[in-house]
């Protein structure tokens, strides 16, 4: 149920405010220390129950349209998979009041109570022709002691962005779904306004690409139906082009190893083979102890032109860190060189990953508005012990021929105040920035404090305070194309054993 944020002036903290059907009261709010660059919270974990690690929040995703703003995110995080309930925070005035609650009728924890053990995999888009909000997220049942029970594809729908239905099945095979992604056609000239497209992956058929449509304001949703390749992989991320063709980029693995994607041309009726935008080059953080994949961020603008970024060390000596890097397409088939984002200057030593791109849709070509928040260790070689993870932010006025310096947001914070998981520490698989308005690039991201007294962490969902902007601008890193199928010896190469799960 809502909660509202108000935000007060720039030095002073969120002031919550019980919603006319509030049900949870927030947790209490974490410590500024990691919190001075301008951030403000918009959700805490509420939840009590021991199964799970509070206070937690993670992986964030976001959808703005007009002046609303809207993100959803994991709340209660368990160290094998999945959370208590699904969060969500609303602003419809692009940022100065917010408010938040939990999806209804998702898991044992929510109010009302619903019928699954977990929630995972928030995924926030709007359908402008039926107005309605979609919430799609991975519903898990989890039998004690078992490693994974079946996990389901549902969706909460709001008219409001504030009020949340009980969720509908978009895919519910009784199986394990994993990585879902929902996107709108929300072009009225394309032949297929008004489609909705969800993403997932069957983890049990080593992660074989599904898509289902929704014509009906994600009320019903078809048959899920394979790629003419059968691609396997996950993390895919629909976007929609003007004149209403799908193109969805995902990691690849298996036999479909590396960034990839494909398309639909008839409203989702059928997909075509996947093609390479890139091989995958990514080393793993902090020796694999902070959880990452280099799963893509995708992003369209007004004209369709399509960019994808992903977390990738090619450009550095020896793949020694990470480099936030860049592709782009006008159709979804052919792709561009790959580039490196110049957050930092090559050999800089600053692991770069989990980045979250936005993209201007009232903006387009060499003047299209870009902007990425991603995490960072200005110390790639750190451990556990001395790394400190910050969220940084830089942003391109040009369609990514050139970028601001880098902007932090938060940090530093330890890795002892973030959440552990069976894949190592967590943030987030993914997080998000989205246009409000076409004007404000507003991000979401997890932000930790120092636990409290009682040992309880004190991770939260966080945004930018103002409007986020870079410095000055630098070039772009050269573009380079790697011959399918190398890598860099001793780097994580995208492939079967490194696949993020819920």
């Amino acid at each position: 149920m809502p909660i509202e944020l108000a935000r007060r002036a720039r030095g002073a903290r969120w002031l919550g405010a019980i919603g006319l059907a509030a049900a949870f009261v927030l947790a209490a709010a974490p410590a500024e220390a990691a919190v001075d660059h301008g951030t403000i919270q918009v959700s805490a974990d509420p939840f009590t129950n021991t199964t799970s690690q509070h206070a937690t929040e993670v992986e964030p995703d976001t959808f703005a349209y007009g002046a609303t703003w809207i993100s959803a995110f994991q709340v209660g995080r368990f160290f094998d998979g999945g959370a208590s309930d699904i969060g969500f925070a609303t602003t419809h005035d692009t940022g100065n009041h917010f408010v938040n609650g939990f999806l209804p009728g998702t898991t044992t924890f929510s109010q009302p109570a619903g019928p699954y053990d977990r929630a995972s995999d928030a995924s926030v888009a709007f359908d402008l022709r039926h107005n309605v909000w979609l919430i799609s997220f991975l519903a898990i049942h989890q039998p004690p002691g078992q490693p994974t029970g079946v996990v389901d594809v549902l969706a909460s729908r709001s008219v409001d962005g504030v009020n949340w239905s009980l969720p509908v099945g978009v895919a519910t095979l009784n199986t394990f779904l994993d990585k879902n992604w929902t996107v709108c056609d929300n072009s009225p000239v394309s032949p297929h306004f008004g489609n909705c497209y969800t993403e997932f992956d069957i983890a049990r058929q080593r992660d074989l690409e599904q898509m289902t449509t929704s014509v009906d304001g994600g009320l019903t949703w078809s048959a899920p139906a394979a790629t003419a390749d059968a691609a396997h992989g996950l993390g895919g991320q629909p976007v929609v082009q003007p004149g209403g063709r799908v193109v969805v980029p995902f990691e690849g693995v298996g036999n479909t190893r590396g960034e990839r994607a494909f398309t639909s041309d008839d409203g989702g009726v059928t997909w075509s083979a996947s093609v390479v935008i890139s091989p995958i080059t990514t080393r793993r953080v902090a020796g694999g102890a902070v959880r990452t994949s280099p799963l893509p961020t995708a992003e369209v603008d007004g004209l369709g032109r399509l960019y994808v970024v992903w977390q990738d060390c090619r450009f550095e000596a020896g793949c020694a860190y990470n480099d936030p890097v860049l592709s782009t397409s006008s159709d979804g088939t052919t792709w561009s060189a790959v580039s490196r984002i110049p957050a930092d200057p090559v050999g800089s030593g600053v692991d770069h990953f989990i980045p979250g791109l936005g993209v201007d849709v009232l903006s387009s070509g060499d003047q299209a508005r870009l902007a990425l928040t991603y995490y960072t260790f200005p110390d790639a070689a750190c451990t556990v012990a001395t790394c400190q993870l910050q969220v940084a932010f830089v942003t391109s006025t040009n369609g990514g021929a050139s970028w601001s310096q880098p902007e932090v947001l938060a940090g530093p914070m330890s890795l002892s105040w973030v959440p552990e998981t069976n894949q190592g520490f967590m943030v987030a698989d993914y997080i998000s920035t989205s246009f409000v308005a076409g004007i404000h690039a507003r991000p979401a991201f997890a932000v930790a404090s120092a636990p409290d007294a009682s040992g309880a962490f004190q991770q939260g969902i966080f945004t930018a305070r103002e409007d986020v902007h870079g410095g000055d601008v630098t070039g772009t890193g050269d573009p380079v194309q790697f011959v399918p199928g190398t890598t860099a010896p001793g780097v994580d190469d995208g492939g079967d054993d490194d696949d993020v799960g819920i």
